[in-house]
């Protein structure tokens, strides 16, 4: 059945039907639940999309989706940014991706399925997670106040991976914010600290394209940004035209076809996303403007009140104080 899934150059297409969601109160948002468009292949509890909505008090100006990283206890920190841009007018969604909160496997950590090192799998729970956002702007368009020239996308760290593959499919968003994330699984899966678990797989029991090391990847991969930057025209060359799945999910295939701007948010000290992962992904991204932070990938959430400043003045298109314009210099 997966590979019947795989072959199609349209795995992130799926049905437009009606979203029949249920909605309730919760501390200061509210939740939405509906099913999703797909069966899921690793649990039951997948199955029901879960959003948690940060609503303005006043009229809202524009719709933020707001996709978060993986692992346990990234939710309740990141959806800070939730309370911040609804003081600005902003309704904010945050997606729960797959396989976190009450999608999770039971007895298993938060996102840990995302971890595979099959292509095959990674390729459909991937683009499940990218329906799963596009079937939150769906949800969004069924809103009386929903306006389609003020939708905005924000990915941090894994948010962002998923964030720029729906930002190439789904041009209903006008604007992305991507933070502390890169591309190109060469870089994330053999350098990453967070990675480690997959690179444990590949040793012992090899994936079915025979990977068992950096050295094997380089079979598909030694040059993956020039062979995507020469090669890769259109979506479908992504899945015609590469060696191998893997890079059917990677964001580095997607960036090229990232036309809408794109305000990028490095992190200077980041080690979780290697540095030359944020490099080669933001080298593709054609529209970008790219601001740095003296942070690594945790410690980004300490400069959470100026980031929140840059993405209203991105949305708004506001200039940047003269104070922050030097900060930038200085990290250049």
């Amino acid at each position: 059945m997966l590979d019947e899934v795989i072959k199609t150059n349209y795995i992130f297409d799926y049905p437009k039907i009606p979203v029949d969601y249920t909605i309730k109160k919760e501390n200061d948002y509210l939740v939405f639940t509906f099913e999703t468009v797909y069966q899921d292949p690793v649990c039951k509890e997948n199955e029901t999309q879960i959003v948690h909505m940060f609503v303005p008090e006043e009229k809202v100006k524009g719709d933020i989706v707001f996709l978060h990283g993986i692992g346990p206890n990234n939710v309740p920190y990141l959806e800070w940014y939730g309370r911040y841009f609804k003081k600005f007018g902003y309704r904010t969604s945050v997606v729960i991706l797959p396989y976190h909160l009450e999608r999770a496997l039971e007895g298993a950590q938060d996102g840990d399925p995302f971890y595979s090192s099959e292509p095959n799998e990674c390729v459909v729970l991937f683009h499940n997670a990218v329906k799963d956002v596009r079937r939150t702007i769906d949800l969004l368009e069924t809103f009386n106040d929903y306006s389609e020239d003020n939708l905005y996308l924000m990915g941090v760290s894994f948010g962002g991976i998923i964030g720029t593959m729906v930002l190439a499919l789904d041009k209903r968003i006008k604007k992305g914010i991507l933070m502390i994330t890169g591309g190109n699984w060469r870089w994330i899966n053999f350098y990453s600290p967070f990675t480690q678990k997959v690179r444990d797989a590949y040793a012992t029991y090899k994936n079915s394209y025979g990977c068992d090391s950096e050295e094997y990847c380089l079979k598909f991969r030694k040059d993956a940004f020039n062979f995507v930057k020469e090669n890769i025209n259109s979506i479908d060359d992504i899945f015609q035209k590469t060696p191998i799945p893997c890079y059917h999910y990677d964001p580095l295939s997607y960036a090229k076809f990232v036309d809408q701007p794109v305000l990028f948010i490095r992190g200077v000290f980041d080690k979780i996303i290697p540095h030359q992962a944020t490099k080669e992904l933001v080298d593709l991204l054609p529209n970008k403007v790219v601001k740095n932070i003296l942070a690594g990938h945790k410690s980004s959430y300490f400069w959470k009140n100026l980031v929140g400043r840059w993405v209203i003045s991105f949305i708004e298109k506001e200039p940047v104080k003269e104070s922050e314009k030097k900060l930038q210099k200085t990290l250049e």
